[in-house]
């Protein structure tokens, strides 16, 4: 049975539907486990999916800065599987684009295989699709190859990370790196690496390398010039590495132009609820020397899209 707190705050948010800015207030500091208890006592006290509710705001949305907030407010409430599934196919619809691609990655990297299954499961249900099939494209891309790499792998991620493992593959890495010709890397090294290890297993190997060479493994491939493979690999490998430094200068990116990207800033604030907002906040103050919430409210303007942003980083509700 749900708790009377989750009671009361259905009830709040059921007179609030049609306020998004009262929504934000009351969804944005709400960690992922409490959306979805909330999400099941709203459909045991109204039985209605607060997701199907909010999805109907959003069709009658009134366009602009608030369309947006109630985009994300969807997209908040909704169980991971379900998220990363509209997610996909928002990237593979726009169609072969490096973002899209990028936008796969951070579904593949920050999934274990046994959650990847659920997502997959939830493309399957909603859109009637096969997602490994619709990552496929002629003719292939890197992004879509090493997807197809991550995608294959069955290791499973409740076993240990090896050391042992993890200091082989750091040689591997670095002999597929340097053993070829100019700054070309064995792409079947890399390919096949990729299809046997869980993204612990990976990022065990990336911090192997850097512990026995000295350097992070992205500094080797940017070395010397890269080509479309390495340019590719060195964003997948960012992804796996460190995903709260990722996020946060995906954060930071998606602000930094004239006119922010409000798809990479949905993104970017998406991914960085489920690394853990609390990392994202040290990472982004570790990378720049500024509060995430401060930067956040700097460089948006005034909107309840901006306050929903900033009570998420904060980790309290809007003012």
């Amino acid at each position: 049975m749900a708790s009377a707190g989750f009671e009361e705050a259905c009830r709040e948010i059921r007179g609030a539907r049609g306020h998004p800015r009262r929504l934000g207030q009351l969804l944005a500091t709400r960690s992922p486990a409490e959306r979805q208890q909330i999400r099941a006592a709203y459909r045991a006290s109204f039985g209605e999916d607060l997701v199907a509710a909010l999805q109907g705001i959003l069709v009658a949305g009134a366009g602009g800065q608030e369309d947006e907030l109630r985009k994300l407010l969807y997209l908040w409430a909704l169980d991971p599987a379900e998220r990363d599934a509209v997610v996909a196919r928002e990237a593979v619809e726009g169609g072969v684009t490096v973002a899209g691609y990028r936008a796969l990655v951070e579904v593949f990297t920050r999934r274990k295989q046994d959650q990847l299954f659920f997502t997959k499961q939830a493309y399957l249900t909603r859109f009637r699709r096969n997602l490994d099939q619709d990552m496929v494209t002629e003719p292939s891309h890197s992004y879509q190859r090493l997807l197809v790499a991550l995608a294959a792998s069955r290791k499973s991620h409740h076993d240990e990370p090896s050391q042992h493992i993890a200091k082989c593959d750091a040689r591997r890495l670095h002999d597929a790196k340097n053993g070829g010709a100019g700054s070309v890397v064995d792409e079947a090294v890399i390919l096949e690496m990729f299809s046997k290890r869980s993204i612990p297993q990976l990022r065990l190997a990336f911090c192997s390398y850097k512990h026995i060479y000295g350097h992070d493994y992205t500094k080797a491939l940017k070395k010397n010039g890269s080509g479309e493979f390495e340019e590719a690999l060195r964003a997948v490998v960012k992804c796996i590495y460190s995903p709260s430094k990722y996020y946060s200068k995906l954060l930071q990116r998606s602000m930094l132009c004239a006119g922010t990207d409000k798809r990479l800033l949905t993104r970017a604030i998406l991914g960085s609820d489920d690394v853990g907002i609390d990392e994202i906040r040290s990472a982004f103050k570790s990378c720049y020397g500024r509060n995430l919430a401060d930067f956040i409210h700097e460089s948006l303007p005034q909107s309840d899209y901006r306050d929903f942003l900033v009570a998420v980083a904060r980790g309290s509700a809007a003012s």
